[in-house]
């Protein structure tokens, strides 16, 4: 009867530990877009990348990379306002729901707010650590 309290207790652990270590993620890439910190970018997001913008447009890494770097996709602010992260494949995958307000810069002196839903996925690399797989919002009313 220990060894089953031990057991359940370390699977909530280390599925907290999964769930704190996405969120803490989320927080650092959208600190990095916004700083456009490439190394970052680069790091975090998987080699076969696919980014559905709200507007429908997709971009794989290189591109969206790019976009971030050479002000094609531009963010001023990230806030986050709810994050739900879901783990699965015994803690190698993570699935990710939130809302986030975009702040970007003014357009004839009028910000500019786009409020997403979003869906990330995540999954555990062996030798790189956690990559994010896939990205797309939709846009919610402001």
């Amino acid at each position: 009867m220990v060894l089953g309290i031990f057991l359940l207790v370390s699977q909530f652990s280390f599925g907290q530990d999964v769930k704190a270590t996405i969120e803490d993620l989320e927080r650092k890439r959208f600190a990095a877009q916004v700083a456009k910190d490439g190394d970052f970018l680069n790091k975090i997001f998987a080699d076969d990348l696919i980014y559905v913008h709200s507007s429908g447009k997709m971009d794989n890494k290189e591109a969206y990379v790019a976009s971030v770097l050479n002000g094609t996709s531009v963010y001023s602010k990230i806030d986050i306002e709810a994050i739900s992260v879901r783990e699965y494949n015994k803690g190698q995958t993570a699935v990710v729901n939130g809302t986030v307000l975009v702040t970007q810069p003014p357009v004839n002196d009028k910000p500019v707010f786009l409020h997403l839903r979003y869906l990330v996925v995540y999954t555990k690399d062996s030798k790189k650590g956690w990559q994010l797989n896939s990205w797309q919002s939709s846009r919610l009313p402001n």
